[in-house]
């Protein structure tokens, strides 16, 4: 993939800029492409790496303006989605929505399960709640609405699925999301912990199924 137009760069302030692009899958293949070229040493200093849904935000560059020229030029390589380094997640499928989702795949409960833990997943972004990953991984085919009626409480540790993304709610609060299971033993966010969220954007997650 090329970083050609309809990507659109935009500055903010005299030391930031706002990239945004046409898919979600763009703005992970640039994201992954950032880490990598600071990891290399070939990115100009940033303070800090900002993905959404569409849009990466850079904040403190010393040379907005010169990256803002050579951005749209940069050659974006495929995004990687292998398992390797993942963080792995056990995961008991006992959600409440897990026979709707079924459903809406057309398939038996078992390979909904088979199906959400064989997927690579990746976090395209974080929000809603600290410590709360945007996961992305599972084929368009698997995508699911929202429920039509958001629940007043989702317990902690809830996995769940929504549109183009799957996730683990790192504590009790509403949501819509179709809810097929429990993440067990496992912390999102810690404030007391460095780092304190246990996804941050690009880090590779599996779930692993596990009884009882």
């Amino acid at each position: 993939m090329t970083a050609t137009p309809p990507v659109t760069v935009l500055p903010v302030g005299r030391h930031g800029l706002l990239v945004e692009l046409p898919t979600a899958e763009a703005a992970e293949a640039l994201h992954a492409e950032l880490l990598r070229r600071r990891a290399d040493g070939t990115l100009p200093p940033v303070r800090e790496i900002v993905p959404g849904a569409r849009t990466v935000l850079l904040e403190g560059l010393a040379e907005a303006r010169r990256l803002a020229e050579e951005l749209p030029r940069w050659r974006i390589p495929p995004l990687s989605r292998t398992a390797e380094s993942a963080v792995r997640i056990p995961v008991r499928y006992d959600g409440p929505d897990l026979a709707d989702v079924a459903a809406l795949w057309g398939v038996a409960e078992e390979e909904v399960v088979r199906v959400h833990a064989s997927a690579a997943y990746r976090v395209a972004f974080c929000g809603f709640a600290p410590g709360f990953g945007y996961l992305t991984g599972l084929d368009e085919k698997y995508h699911v609405p929202r429920r039509p009626s958001p629940r007043t409480r989702v317990p902690a540790g809830a996995v769940g699925l929504a549109g183009a993304y799957a996730g683990v709610y790192p504590r009790s609060s509403p949501g819509g999301w179709q809810l097929i299971g429990t993440a067990v033993d496992t912390v999102l966010w810690d404030p007391d912990r460095s780092p304190a969220a246990l996804l941050a954007p690009g880090t590779r997650v599996r779930f692993v199924p596990v009884e009882g």
